[in-house]
């Protein structure tokens, strides 16, 4: 695959140049107040980021979605707002409302649902041209504030601390060849799989197996999770992490004393987590989060039945 750094490069400092949307939003994050929440074996970093409230607050339900304009589509977009094409599918764009000091959208050029089924292949040559970055997939349900239009995203590598834990984290193993894996982690916070494969076959199959066995959303038609994936330039391996979701937000959710303005996607699982209101990103405790990833992700006994099914004979299964 063509690594795009030098195109992506040159994309932000166009934009971060002639976009003041852009430019003031990149300069208030650099600036941007972080705290750090320790639970057990795993880390969490708070961002005071009250942009983010755009996407925490988002409406998603079918009759909003049906009254606004896609702001992904072309036609809606700002002027200045500016791509550049990624095959003959997908166009990379600045995200003008960033949690990560490089941040990349990349959406479909036509305006088709949020599914990632179909979508897992380009997604890993996504990761292998963007080596520096991070790409990461929000479930319609969990995360995504255009379901309607599909769309990754992409930030820069060495923030989101999961995708160094998980490296050392204990992992049942699940299934094998010597294509690569896919394991289980429980030892982090929240439940998740871990894929790691030196080929988008394998990773597909993986992926797909999963995507089959764990429940279905209500009113959707694919399972609720969340997608980290990267490619690991020094080992030459795809590195995948899916978060498996019961829901999107938390009971808590919204503005208000005692209240909280979240509504986490894959930046959250992966352990980053933009805060848009200074009282919450103030008080906040590793307590309060690990509640909150129990309360949002499938836990190991709800995900007792997909781990012992991994063991039956799946060598029929279709390809993504």
């Amino acid at each position: 695959m063509m690594n795009y750094s030098i195109t992506i490069d040159r994309l932000f400092k166009k934009q971060l140049r002639d976009w003041d949307v852009a430019k003031r939003n990149y300069a208030a994050l650099a600036t941007a107040a972080t705290r750090t929440l320790h639970l057990g074996g795993a880390s969490v970093v708070l961002q005071f980021n009250p942009e983010r409230i755009r996407s925490s607050a988002a409406a998603i339900d079918k009759k909003s979605l049906a009254r606004r304009k896609c702001f992904l589509c072309t036609e809606n977009q700002p002027a200045r707002q500016k791509a550049i094409l990624w095959g003959n599918r997908y166009k990379i764009q600045v995200n003008p409302y960033p949690i990560f000091s490089r941040h990349l959208t990349i959406v479909d050029l036509q305006h088709v649902p949020q599914r990632l089924a179909g979508r897992v292949g380009e997604m890993l040559y996504l990761a292998q041209s963007l080596p520096d970055f991070v790409v990461f997939y929000n479930g319609p349900q969990c995360g995504a504030s255009a379901p309607d239009h599909a769309h990754f995203q992409a930030g820069i590598k060495g923030v989101m601390s999961l995708c160094d834990e998980i490296l050392h984290a204990t992992t049942t193993l699940l299934a094998d060849s010597d294509e690569g894996f896919i394991g289980y982690v429980n030892a982090l916070g929240r439940s998740l799989f871990t894929i790691e494969t030196t080929t988008v076959r394998a990773a597909e199959r993986y992926a797909l197996r999963l995507l089959d066995l764990l429940p279905p959303s209500v009113g959707g038609d694919e399972p609720m999770v969340n997608v980290l994936c990267w490619w690991d330039t020094t080992d030459r391996v795809w590195r995948i992490a899916i978060f498996p979701r019961r829901k999107h937000r938390p009971a808590c959710y919204g503005e208000g004393e005692g209240r909280l303005l979240l509504s986490p996607g894959s930046v959250d699982m992966g352990g980053l987590w933009a805060v848009p209101e200074q009282k919450d990103f103030d008080s906040l405790t590793p307590m309060q989060i690990q509640a909150l990833y129990n309360e949002l992700c499938l836990s190991r006994d709800d995900l007792a039945p997909i781990l012992s099914r991994f063991s039956q004979r799946w060598d029929d299964a279709p390809l993504l």
